[in-house]
């Protein structure tokens, strides 16, 4: 059973991993053929509100539809439940769609009245095209909490890249031809064949029903546990548009910079938060389980100082590398070297939204496991307000920087409300092992910059790959001498999970 679930972990794992290679590619395409221009800003403006919508259904399903469908299933009304949350889930996205479709001419100049024209009428059509895969994405997000709830992690995964492959094949087929639009139809494209993939797998198995007439009131007893979790997911996207509104206000450019820098930035955020889960979270539910507080406080404190030790060096380590990185990713075709500085500079000032929001991660994990999550929803609704007020202050200070900084600021006012909320519910943590360890691993990240800073300075004639891969390397070997000489918990307990053999 624990080689299973250990495979199954290490599949999640490396599909996970696959998926953000994937999403770079993406962007990397669009740089490509856009650059920083009028169409890349109208393309990612346009995507923020449908795909708020989609994560709020695709994440709000996951967490709303997986104990549901197990406790059906245990019932023995598993494929009929299944049905129903399909069926219902079909006919509620159907009608977001045509919502969002009929609004799209009204919203677009609504949000970015600086667009010009042809950005707006970009901006528009791309919106329509986009809230017309709302459908498809409402019944692919059923499908996906059903593969979870199997222990299929995967599954789920590999279907959001075929959305992705998809929008990037159709981009390389199509977009000399119709531009954006490329992108978006590839995008409808995709959820198509995602759904297409899905049904493949699930009905030969007949794990749903769906001939039975639709039973309303336990589709709305189902969307009730839904809606809480998909709110605060939402709030979430709310705050990425803010900043995204601001941007379109600073001119031609801003949006792909802030676009392209928050991808780019956040992906080591994304990465091994996954495989800290895994190592971290089993000991929550564990201590949940057995009612021992004590023992869930150390998982906590475990989280918080992992995610620390691999956060901060990779995070300190692209900010170092940060020209060299967007150079390699970016500069091409129509993205040219100023585009390559100006995302540079936006890159820097979303440092402290990486670091806290990965540490909040953990904090909020600690929060579901104890069943208040609503307490996450509060707090992050009061995020909005700060966010809108940080944005307008330092967008009006900096420009387009103070929109990265207003989110790095928000993220430490937001982790810092969490945390004092947390430490009452859970009677205090151990913040003398919390200081002394984050103390040891910043003095390791520390002597890390001093000898990468060193040897960039011997290879600055080196080819810009081959500087990346020195400059890692030599980080990377230093920042683990130096955490394991101080003896760092965190180090020393990850090393542990990571050499332990199977007995």
């Amino acid at each position: 059973m624990k080689s299973k679930l250990g495979i199954a972990s290490l599949l999640f794992i490396g599909a996970t991993l696959l998926l953000k290679v994937s999403g770079l590619i993406r962007d990397m395409v669009i740089a490509y053929y856009f650059g920083d221009s009028y169409v890349a800003d109208a393309y990612l403006a346009a995507f923020i509100i449908p795909n708020m919508l989609i994560l709020f259904m695709t994440n709000g399903m996951k967490n709303a539809l997986v104990p549901s469908y197990i406790e059906s299933v245990e019932q023995n009304k598993g494929k009929r439940y299944l049905g129903q949350v399909f069926k219902g889930t079909l006919v509620l996205a159907f009608i977001l769609s045509v919502i969002g479709m009929l609004i799209a001419p009204v919203l677009m100049p609504l949000l970015y009245p600086n667009f010009s024209e042809e950005a707006t009428q970009i901006a528009t059509w791309v919106t329509i095209i986009f809230f017309a895969c709302i459908s498809f994405v409402g019944m692919n997000s059923v499908l996906e909490a059903f593969f979870d709830a199997e222990s299929k992690f995967s599954l789920s995964i590999v279907s959001q890249i075929i959305v992705i492959l998809s929008s990037i094949g159709a981009a390389f087929l199509f977009a000399n031809q119709i531009g954006a639009y490329s992108l978006a139809l590839g995008y409808l494209a995709g959820t198509i064949l995602s759904l297409i993939f899905k049904l493949f797998l699930v009905v030969p198995r007949k794990v749903m029903d769906v001939k039975q007439k639709i039973d309303w009131p336990e589709v709305k007893q189902f969307y009730w546990i839904f809606l809480p979790v998909g709110l605060t997911v939402a709030v979430g996207q709310v705050n990425l548009m803010v900043g995204t509104i601001f941007a379109g206000y600073q001119g031609e450019g801003a949006v792909t910079y802030i676009n392209y820098a928050k991808n780019l930035v956040h992906m080591p955020q994304a990465i091994f938060g996954v495989t800290i889960a895994t190592i971290i979270f089993p000991l929550l539910s564990k201590a949940v389980t057995a009612n021992d507080n004590d023992q869930f406080k150390k998982g906590i404190e475990k989280g918080l100082t992992t995610m620390y030790l691999v956060l901060l060096p990779s995070v300190i380590g692209m900010m170092l590398l940060m020209p060299n990185l967007i150079e390699l990713f970016y500069e091409r075709g129509a993205f040219s070297n100023e585009a390559t500085t100006a995302t540079t500079q936006v890159a820097y000032f979303y440092f402290g939204s990486v670091v806290f929001f990965s540490l909040n991660n953990v904090i909020n994990k600690g929060f579901y496991t104890m069943k208040k999550g609503h307490l996450i929803l509060m707090i992050s609704i009061g995020s909005i307000a700060l966010n809108v007020l940080f944005n307008f202050l330092f967008a009006e200070w900096l420009g387009y920087l103070g929109i990265p900084l207003a989110a790095s600021v928000m993220a430490l006012f937001y982790t810092g409300a969490c945390l004092i909320v947390f430490v009452k519910l859970v009677g205090g943590l151990d913040f003398n092992y919390l200081t002394l360890d984050y103390l040891k691993i910043t003095l390791a990240v520390a002597a890390m910059s001093g000898a990468v800073i060193g040897v960039q300075q011997l290879i600055t004639d080196w080819p810009n790959i081959v500087q990346i891969i020195t400059v890692a390397i030599t980080g990377g070997v230093v920042f683990a001498a130096v955490a394991f000489v101080l003896k760092t918990h965190a180090f020393l307990f990850l090393l542990r999970n990571v050499t332990k053999r199977k007995g």
